[in-house]
């Protein structure tokens, strides 16, 4: 078992690398092994291209070992059509002689189907190793499947002193509290998740782009809370540039004008809640309906608290900077354990919601 766990762990090591790009797609990792050498290895390409399984075997040299390796991937193999063929068929195929899977695909498309489907060919299948591993790197996939809406992030920025901002500013743009290499690793967060959401007040005190600037990756999809739609047709988050969801409240004759005025922009999407009854939950029935698979929540205090309150979240990380503002908005608190990590001068609180 040992063994089957080192060649899994790689098989994690290289699912990294397609993380925000495989959507809706998970991002698996795989590995192929003959007599204990690794002779083959991928990761799930950007979405409609090959899964982790065929990568690896098209990475085989010698693809006449196939038949004495090993596969070892990080979630059950597909047994249905999607984009590309079945990867329980091309094993098949290609007829490995065991395959060791980190976790059970709770889609309903799968969901053992591909387990099955091994065992009927005559192929030897060991399921369960680093499982909770393996369900951790697949939390975004395992949380749209089986809770119905996004793994939701919560981050912000806080003083020591436990304030997210002051009373009152100068300029129409953020106030930084953390370093730029904390500053850095948001912007690596924002490219590996696939939606960041602030609400209005946010905007109308910062006007943030909420685009990747300091790192490579995709933008994420950019949600805001506007209840009375107050932004500006001028604010970066309308631009256009990146595709934006904009959450109201009941829409009325007036903002259907507001609204007719964005026809031009494709990228910009209207959706209406009832902005009198909990709002989280109705943000997550949004989000699952355009299958948004990971959320950031980078609001202020107002709009963190409503996903605190109605305890829907999965993560926080919140950064403390290495200074204070003795008055100011109040940070959000959360009276639970954490890990800390430096991050020069800041200090990164990372929360798991259990």
């Amino acid at each position: 078992m040992i063994k089957h766990e080192h060649y899994i762990k790689r098989c994690l090591q290289i699912a990294e690398n397609g993380i925000g790009t495989t959507r809706p797609n998970p991002a698996v990792g795989a590995v192929i092994v003959f007599q204990e050498t690794i002779i083959g290895e991928g990761f799930t390409a950007p979405y409609g291209g090959n899964h982790a399984e065929v990568n690896a075997v098209n990475a085989v040299k010698d693809q006449m070992l196939l038949k004495e390796a090993t596969l070892y991937v990080t979630l059950e193999p597909c047994s249905h059509f999607g984009k590309t063929p079945p990867c329980a068929d091309l094993i098949i195929k290609y007829n490995i002689k065991k395959v060791v899977i980190g976790c059970v695909d709770t889609n309903s498309l799968v969901a053992g189907k591909g387990i099955e489907r091994l065992k009927a060919a005559g192929i030897s299948v060991i399921v369960g190793v680093l499982e909770l591993e393996c369900r951790q790197h697949h939390k975004r996939f395992f949380t749209v499947q089986e809770k119905k809406r996004p793994y939701i992030i919560l981050k912000w920025a806080e003083t020591k002193d436990g304030f997210v901002a002051p009373l009152s500013k100068k300029d129409l743009k953020p106030v930084f509290i953390s370093n730029r290499y904390a500053q850095q690793l948001v912007h690596q967060l924002r490219s590996k998740e696939q939606a960041i959401l602030v609400g209005t007040n946010t905007v109308l005190a910062d006007n943030p782009v909420l685009n990747v600037r300091s790192w490579s990756g995709k933008h994420p999809i950019r949600v805001v809370l506007d209840n009375a739609l107050r932004i500006p047709k001028s604010a970066h988050v309308l631009d256009g540039s990146i595709q934006t969801i904009v959450i109201t409240g009941k829409i009325d004759a007036q903002k259907e004008i507001k609204i007719k005025a964005f026809e031009c922009k494709e990228n910009i999407i209207f959706e209406s809640i009832d902005f009198s009854k909990k709002l989280a939950v109705q943000i997550c029935s949004v989000l699952y309906k355009h299958q948004i698979q990971s959320l950031i929540v980078e609001g202020g205090t107002q709009t963190l608290e409503t996903f605190i309150s109605e305890n829907l979240w999965d993560e926080a990380l919140v950064f403390v900077g290495d200074h204070n503002f003795e008055s100011g908005v109040k940070a959000p608190v959360l009276k639970m354990k954490h890990r800390k990590m430096q991050v020069f001068t800041d200090v990164l609180k990372k929360y798991t919601n259990d």
